[in-house]
């Protein structure tokens, strides 16, 4: 039977849907990109913010008419979705056969089977290992590994905990044999991700988790040069103990993915994370003196309940003087179930909208000054392929350019090189544009042993424009 996939969200959601692909595979079922060849469709969902919710509805929507123009016999919807709007799924949308929730996610294969399991069986808490079947859909030189799932925090504006469950890691060397296979398979790039890497272990009792196991993670052996990134670091949980891990260790990716939302300590006690734009200052200036050269990304909220103009200033403020190198903006979405949901001093849409435009001009110009420092410099990128803008450059990715959300380096390259995805290269950066840098590699192709074939199991879609923010 082939099975088609449409994946929505962020990477956690993405290897959720390679597990899936992974169920499927070993149970005799074919993935396949093209939806009208598919007996089954499955849709897995996001329902963060509001143009999420609305993405996924009409993906659906959209997918279910394949059943009337292919050979769809199936529709199947999967994911965050499901847990908020299950009942609602199920009533509104008849083309909907079946639906699993995120713990669920071993049921694919039964589904899609003429066999299908129980859908109102609890399901317990579910975070795959390394011997989990698992489909990647990544291209082939760099994967997502999802080291833990669920969250402990008390954030306000955020429903994730409500289908993801209380914070669970992985074992120690579960994570570790998973990443030791991905980098013998040919992956150059590793990119650890959880709702918050940064409390890794704490449920096993491990102090200092993550560095420890970054730590391990670098002295793994490849016969290629590695990257490795970890992503959505808690800010009170950035130890000096991580930092001098990520500054000893040349494979760890000089970058720090830290969410601060915002700035104003009214706002910040509003969504029950606490400190304050001073608090963070000092957090950047020792990140900063113990890792050099370091790349911090943050994202921020605008427009949350109580936000006044005078802490909206404040974190403009706060954004000019940390000088960040990327940056994420988003604009409240009042979520029925979120506890920020029941407090007052809510903004209007226009509201929102004026201040994210305004918080994101003025990162444009630090970050297009940050980029114009790095004209005739000399710097290491991963090549991905030919660009999607034109056929004429190629993209590449610096160290500080995390996959999908950041900036990119277009590859302006007259010697006629040998480029394959998947190299890693030098290239000298000649010019600078807001967020991306345009260059020339200067270094000799590697071997052709460290060529990588194109992936051959892509699915319908992914990484909808909806829940990412890049700038």
């Amino acid at each position: 039977m082939k099975i088609g996939f449409v994946s929505l969200g962020c990477p956690k959601n993405l290897v959720d849907s390679e597990v899936m692909m992974g169920q499927l595979t070993v149970n005799g079922h074919q993935i396949t990109a093209q939806p009208e060849d598919a007996d089954v469709i499955v849709v897995n969902t996001c329902s963060f913010i509001d143009p999420a919710k609305q993405e996924s509805v009409d993906t659906i929507l959209e997918m279910a008419e394949y059943k009337k123009t292919g050979r769809a016999q199936k529709l199947i919807v999967a994911g965050c979705l499901v847990e908020r709007f299950r009942d609602d799924i199920r009533k509104n949308i008849p083309d909907v056969d079946h639906v699993i929730g995120t713990n669920e996610i071993e049921k694919i294969a039964a589904l899609c089977g003429d066999s299908p399991a129980s859908e109102t069986d609890p399901a317990a808490p579910y975070l795959y290992h390394e011997a989990t079947p698992r489909l990647r859909a990544t291209p082939r030189h760099y994967a997502y590994l999802k080291i833990a799932e669920g969250c402990d925090h008390p954030c306000t504006f955020c429903i994730i905990p409500q289908f993801r469950g209380a914070f669970r890691s992985r074992r120690f060397e579960s994570v570790i044999s998973e990443a030791t296979r991905l980098f013998q398979e040919g992956v150059r790039e590793i990119n650890l991700i959880g709702q918050d890497t940064t409390c890794y272990g704490e449920d096993f009792g491990l102090k200092d988790g993550l560095a420890q196991l970054l730590e391990r993670l670098a002295q793994i052996e490849t016969p290629h040069e590695k990257w490795v990134r970890f992503l959505y670091a808690y800010p009170n949980k950035v130890t000096q103990k991580l930092l001098d891990t990520i500054a000893a260790h040349p494979a760890l990716v000089k970058y720090i993915d830290m969410p601060l939302q915002h700035a104003s300590a009214n706002v910040l006690k509003r969504m029950k994370r606490g400190a304050n734009g001073d608090i963070f200052l000092k957090l950047l200036e020792r990140i900063r003196r113990t890792i050099p050269g370091v790349a911090v990304r943050s994202s921020f909220i605008v427009g949350f309940p109580g936000e006044t103009d005078r802490d909206f200033e404040e974190l403009c403020q706060f954004v000019e003087a940390a000088k960040l190198d990327r940056l994420g903006v988003f604009t409240y979405s009042d979520e029925e179930t979120s506890k920020s949901f029941h407090l007052d001093g809510k903004s209007n849409e226009r509201t929102k909208y004026n201040r994210k435009r305004r918080l994101m001009a003025i990162q444009r110009k630090i970050s297009k000054a940050r980029n114009r420092k790095l004209i005739g410099s000399e710097v290491r990128v991963l090549l991905e392929g030919p660009s999607k803008e034109t056929e004429l450059l190629w993209e590449a990715r610096l160290p500080s350019q995390a996959p999908e959300i950041d900036g990119v380096c277009y590859v302006n390259d007259d010697n006629e090189t040998v480029m394959r995805p998947g190299q890693m290269r030098t290239m000298r950066i000649s010019e600078a544009h807001d967020y991306d840098l345009v260059g020339g590699l200067i270094d000799e192709a590697p071997p052709e042993s460290f060529a990588l074939p194109v992936n051959p199991f892509p699915i319908l879609r992914s990484s909808p424009e909806a829940t990412r923010q890049r700038l």
